[in-house]
């Protein structure tokens, strides 16, 4: 699951990334609110923790622009204020949830898996295709007894492909939602991605296999029994 976090102070920045990179999550940083308002309209990001007070722009001001083009990335915002009507704001500019500094980090990462349960037709712990399930806290994919622990970058993958089961994904796609769009990773590691996850659907016994339509992409489809 990839994340933008969107906040001026590098230190707090630095140390609120660290946090989400140890559960898991891919993270983008930007440090003021016209970068942060750039990448959130790349629509890449399953949601956006957003400082309200940052240079630029403010993010109440983000936070609008990007409601109003019809960007409905679930977004939490942080703020230094605790007054009711500085959150009532934010929650009528678009904001799913709010919190104020100073936070546990415990409860900004509650908070970040409360928001990002409600965006897509997907809410659900589990996501299942055909014959296999991948939970989506353990990272645990299984078909049948049968079970093996992914990787963050692998569990990414396979979660694009079972949320859109024979659609195709190009390897540009991968890279821009996986790995982000100003990567400096090659773009073979896509490939070498899908050659993990496919052994490991093969570990489990499964029927389910990763297509590749060559010069397009890869899709997920159900296999022979």
């Amino acid at each position: 699951m990839r994340l933008l976090l969107c906040e001026d102070e590098h230190e707090m920045s630095a140390a609120v990334e660290a946090v989400l990179l140890r559960s898991n999550y891919s993270v983008d940083c930007v440090f003021n609110g016209e970068d942060a308002l750039d990448y959130i309209e790349t629509d890449l990001y399953d949601g956006v923790i957003l400082d309200i007070m940052m240079p630029k722009m403010d993010g109440i001001t983000v936070l609008k622009k990007a409601r109003a083009k019809g960007i409905e990335v679930p977004v939490l915002l942080l703020t230094a204020k605790s007054q009711v009507d500085d959150r009532v704001e934010g929650l009528d500019a678009g904001a799913d949830d709010y919190l104020t500094k100073p936070f546990a980090m415990k409860e900004l990462l509650a908070r970040v898996r409360s928001i990002t349960r409600r965006k897509g037709e997907v809410t659900d712990n589990e996501l299942s295709y055909e014959d296999i399930k991948l939970d989506r806290f353990s990272y645990v994919l299984s078909c049948g007894e049968k079970n093996v622990k992914l990787q963050n970058k692998e569990f990414q993958m396979l979660e694009m492909l079972m949320k859109n089961p024979g659609q195709l994904f190009s390897a540009d796609q991968f890279m821009d939602k996986i790995w982000g769009y100003d990567t400096d990773t090659e773009l073979n590691v896509v490939w070498v991605y899908i050659s993990y996850l496919r052994k490991k659907l093969t570990s489990v016994g499964s029927h389910v296999k990763i297509a590749a339509t060559r010069g397009v992409g890869y899709s997920l489809e159900k296999g022979e029994a």
